[in-house]
């Protein structure tokens, strides 16, 4: 069932690990947007704030796809040893996920009905940066 060496359960403290990340940030989420009195956006969506907003979103999604593929094809010729470390998928993605979310706050604040709205982006990219961080340096508080 599970490889020798391997932990019987795994599944569970992964299963364990993802609820609680899941379940605090929609606390976060919901204590930022009373703070800041925003009202609440439909889940799994995204909502471009203008044309600008969605004409910017869209350059930064097609350029970290055109990254991906640059990045594969380019390490995928080299050594696994050594790869470019600014062309592995980790990074592209975080890059990906800081640009997208600075220019979601930028849109927000120059041009949102609600100016606070930027307020709760801010605060909710902190919050998930300060999770992945931590699970990261503490060997995901110590549960894998």
């Amino acid at each position: 069932m599970y490889e020798q060496g391997g932990d019987p359960d795994f599944w569970w403290k992964f299963l364990l690990l993802l609820v609680f990340v899941i379940l605090s940030s929609m606390a976060f989420n919901f204590i930022t947007r009373k703070i800041f009195k925003v009202e609440r956006q439909k889940l799994f969506s995204y909502n471009h704030i203008n044309e600008k907003h969605k004409k910017v979103d869209w350059t930064i999604r097609l350029s970290t796809i055109a990254l991906l593929i640059i990045g594969f094809a380019i390490n995928s010729t080299r050594n696994p040893t050594e790869w470019f470390w600014f062309f592995q998928t980790w990074f592209i993605l975080i890059l990906f996920i800081f640009s997208s979310q600075t220019a979601k706050a930028i849109m927000e604040r120059k041009y949102a009905e609600n100016r606070n709205r930027y307020k709760v982006t801010i605060s909710e990219s902190v919050f998930i940066m300060f999770i992945f961080l931590t699970l990261y340096l503490t060997d995901f508080w110590g549960l894998l």
